[in-house]
């Protein structure tokens, strides 16, 4: 039985781990070692907005640490991954050099949607237990030093999930210049935290019921809920409110004194408490659920499903779907039209990658750029390219990194604008070479399937895509009359011809 051995490493925004696993097809994913080292990186980001030189040697000194225990565990891969503490430093790029130079380990700063992933993940390695909790009205909350993502489950669908700057750290330090002028400082957070929880209520949640919490936890909410040796633990809300009550009517240093934790960490511990009963009153559940997971667990889990180590019950890349569906309903578009112009997408892609560089994550790509290819309609008739671009920038999709958004809203762009030839400085958009042929080649896709449903109605009746020498042949049988599409299509053939060396030729069936 072939085993694998990884080393998972997440750096936070007051904690460095790394957790020792042992992967294998037989097993799946069975945890060996985990070290935990305390420093405090989101202090610095959240009040300098950069990592000074001193937290930099801190941190470098934890990771040759960590090589050290990795050579003894004899690993044959790790990742090394960075939160909102480093990625929201100023000077992130400048500690990355930094760390891979003086220790070899190159860290990946993971953007939000990365980062609420691989939590996602985390879960999702409880196999059965996870699917049984998401099948019903379910909300995964994940707290952090600079942010919470919640995520909302109904039926195994993800409906939404969106990110709220109220980490436990940056409430710390908004609060910190006149926490001493009150004797509530509880409420005083509560204040503060109250609007954008009861605005996600309002714009996200409405009647929609939620049962159950899942929480994806770091040290602190181990605290919180008197989890410290990580275990797998359901708690009712009436059990969290009595340890809640306790936490809050103590000062921070009897707090350090009973949790035996530094006074320094223990004046996260009451926005965080803060945080989460509200979090638990306004979502009104009444089960909160702690599996026992960390983000390395997620790190290990992604890993072992992409060396097909692992296999998941749970498809993944529908929940980004879902997400991508949900924000086009959000923003009024075509339900009907969208799904056509994904099956056309499909077809050509199915063909064209043959022949080209093109991956299946490339299709997950296009798929996305589909749902979302008239969102900016919602907002200008005029300038739904552009409106279109600055949505998809703005919104988050889980799953997806920001390179990835970035290349499905120049594709989302490109649909209908003209694309320049690339030039050697790069593009506006922030495009290398590799992205803006991407960008190309999945905008010329999305253009042709684009034309075959012009009029929004859907005439297709059956459609065959196939490749005949240099042609590509899109053969239909439609129920009405097709000259807007026909006129459009050979409006568009020439810049797919440029892009692939194939040049589309439409053959239509029945009526003309």
């Amino acid at each position: 039985m072939a085993v694998t051995t990884f080393a998972a490493i997440d750096i936070g925004s007051y904690y460095v781990n790394i957790e020792i696993f042992q992967l294998s097809k037989k097993t799946g994913l069975k945890s060996l070692t985990r070290v935990r080292q305390n420093i405090e990186i989101g202090r610095d980001t959240y009040a300098l907005h950069k990592i000074t030189m001193e937290r930099i040697t801190e941190l470098t000194d934890i990771l040759k640490d960590y090589t050290r225990i990795m050579k003894e565990y004899g690993v044959s891969g790790y990742r090394a991954c960075a939160k909102s503490a480093l990625r929201e430093a100023d000077n992130r790029y400048l500690v990355v050099d930094h760390v891979y130079r003086a220790t070899g380990i190159r860290i990946d700063v993971l953007s939000n949607s990365e980062q609420r992933f691989l939590g996602y993940k985390s879960i999702a390695s409880k196999g059965e237990e996870f699917q049984k909790f998401i099948e019903k009205g379910t909300a995964i909350v994940d707290v952090g030093g600079g942010s919470i993502q919640i995520s909302l489950f109904d039926k195994d669908t993800l409906v939404t999930t969106q990110n709220i700057l109220l980490g436990s750290l940056k409430i710390r330090e908004r609060l910190g210049s006149f926490e001493h002028e009150t004797v509530h400082y509880d409420q005083l957070v509560d204040q503060l935290i109250r609007k954008d929880l009861l605005n996600f209520k309002r714009m996200y949640l409405k009647n929609r019921k939620i049962e159950s919490i899942i929480l994806v936890g770091d040290y602190f909410t181990n605290l919180i809920f008197q989890n410290r040796s990580d275990v797998n633990k359901t708690e009712s809300k009436e059990e969290f409110m009595i340890w809640y009550d306790h936490v809050v009517s103590r000062s921070p240093r009897d707090i350090a004194e009973e949790l035996g934790i530094s006074s320094e960490m223990s004046t996260v511990l009451i926005p965080m408490a803060v945080l989460y009963r509200r979090l638990i009153e306004v979502l009104e559940v009444e089960t909160i659920w702690l599996p026992g997971i960390q983000l390395t667990d997620g790190i290990a889990y992604d890993y072992g499903e992409q060396k097909r180590i692992i296999r998941s019950n749970h498809d993944f890349e529908q929940d980004i779907l879902a997400a991508a569906k949900n924000i086009s309903r959000r923003y009024a578009s075509s339900k009907a039209h969208n799904d056509a112009l994904v099956s056309a997408a499909d077809a050509i892609f199915d063909v064209v990658r043959k022949t080209s560089r093109l991956s299946l994550r490339d299709k997950l790509l296009l798929r996305v750029a589909c749902y979302l290819h008239d969102c900016g309609k919602y907002i200008s008739l005029v300038n739904v390219a552009e409106c279109s671009y600055n949505i998809i920038m703005s919104t988050e999709i889980i799953g997806l990194s920001e390179r990835e958004r970035r290349i499905i809203a120049n594709v989302v762009r490109y649909n209908t604008q003209n694309l320049g030839y690339y030039k050697p400085m790069g593009t506006a958009d922030g495009l290398d070479i590799e992205d803006y042929m991407l960008v190309a080649q999945l905008a010329a896709i999305m253009r042709i399937a684009n034309c075959l449903d012009q009029s929004y109605l859907q005439k297709i009746e059956e459609m065959s895509v196939t490749r005949k020498d240099d042609e590509l042949v899109i053969a239909v049988s439609t129920k009405e009359e097709y000259t807007l599409e026909k006129g459009i299509f050979h409006e568009n053939v020439d810049f797919f011809e440029e892009i692939f060396n194939l040049r589309p030729v439409l053959r239509i069936k029945g009526r003309r």
